[in-house]
């Protein structure tokens, strides 16, 4: 049985004040920091209040947001160096925190130069992700719509600038441009070179939406373009995934396009149908799988969590589809075959019993935060 939206609140609150006592959020506590994870804590942050209007919820935020800048914007204390990624010093650095980048937050220090590549392992080593970056350019955004306080842009524009210059490149092959997965800490050397299935995309929504928020200020209107062009040429059919959170972080993206468009940012219409196409293609092949069936320990709650908020998002995008002259997809017209799935994901990861499974334990802090977004989605998908 469903739960009410003040339900949802009230659980969404008592996850939220465990992360800040499980992760060292709370005053002198020992800061645990993972940049996915914290950036959707922020969202929650927000969210929480703007619906409960409790500054203290606003506060958090402000001080995850300086928290994560002081441990991710910084070396590892076991690699041999010390001080911001950046290479700035003192006032400087804390003027700009975010212009070197941030490491993952990993448990493992990245791989050397002189060590093989270890798939497995990779998985467990710090560097930096392109496609954690832009949730925390997303978050940084959200956090300057809610203070009215320019820094939090600036600092969001900056990452983005930095990210773009270090991840993007021209292939010798085919002359054109694409994006690495995985960088190193300090931005030199790739550590995966192989392309995000929507890294491209994920690039392209995230700068258009930080492009238009920053008014006449054309500061990322090249880095968009770049993104643009690489999107053009794909087929939707190459976006098309059955992992959970794939499909989810799809239709999320196809929502933020939808809404940019109807904005004004017309440039993102033609990537939007592909992105719609590929959004209906991935739920088709995902759907037969059953996974709701499945014991938890054969299950990833952030990963399912990550399907039910994009499920949100397909809602939302529902809204504006005639607007956008797409309400004959498939994708609208069977939207209500896929909508009880998001039900089953979050009534089966609030049962705590599905919490004794090795795989809720192992994932926890993700797998509570992204419970809360699910319950309380607008702070992410806006």
């Amino acid at each position: 049985m469903a739960k009410s939206p003040q339900a949802h609140i009230e659980i969404a609150s008592g996850i939220m004040e465990e992360f800040v006592r499980s992760t060292g959020l709370h005053p002198g506590g020992r800061p645990k920091r993972y940049l996915w994870t914290d950036a959707f804590a922020v969202f929650n942050f927000l969210e929480l209040n703007r619906l409960i209007g409790e500054e203290t919820y606003k506060q958090l935020a402000l001080r995850l947001v300086d928290q994560v800048h002081q441990v991710l914007g910084k070396h590892r204390g076991d690699d041999g160096r010390s001080g911001w990624i950046s290479g700035l010093e003192n006032s400087e650095a804390e003027e700009h925190p975010t212009i070197g980048g941030l490491r993952i937050g990993k448990r493992l220090p990245e791989r050397r130069p002189d060590e093989l590549y270890d798939p497995v392992l990779e998985w467990e080593r710090d560097g930096q992700y392109f496609h954690y970056l832009t949730k925390w350019m997303l978050a940084l955004r959200r956090v300057a719509q809610a203070t009215g306080e320019a820094k939090y842009l600036r600092w969001s524009v900056e990452l983005a600038k930095k990210a773009h210059q270090a991840f993007v490149y021209t292939s010798p092959l085919d002359g054109r441009k694409h994006i690495y997965w995985k960088m190193s800490i300090d931005l030199t050397r790739p550590l995966v070179p192989q392309e995000g299935l929507h890294d491209a995309l994920d690039g392209l929504v995230t700068y258009a939406e930080l492009q238009a928020a920053s008014g006449e200020d054309l500061a990322l209107s090249k880095e968009v373009e770049d993104f643009l062009d690489m999107c053009r040429i794909k087929d939707w059919s190459e976006w098309v995934t059955d992992d959970p959170l794939g499909v989810g972080e799809l239709l999320s993206l196809s929502y933020r396009a939808a809404r940019l468009v109807v904005e004004g940012a017309s440039y993102l219409a033609e990537v939007l149908r592909s992105m719609v196409e590929a959004s209906y293609a991935s739920l088709r092949a995902f759907l037969p799988r059953d996974f709701l069936s499945q014991p938890a320990s054969c299950r990833l709650a952030f990963r399912e969590l990550g399907l039910s908020i994009g499920l949100y998002a397909a809602q939302k995008l529902s809204d504006l589809a005639e607007d956008l002259g797409i309400s004959s997809h498939p994708l609208f017209e069977k939207l209500e075959e896929f909508l009880p799935m998001r039900d089953e994901i979050e009534s089966f990861w609030l049962n705590q019993a599905n919490w004794e499974a090795d795989t809720w334990a192992q994932h926890r802090d993700i797998n509570m935060v992204m419970l809360a977004t699910s319950l309380i989605p607008k702070g992410y998908v806006g």
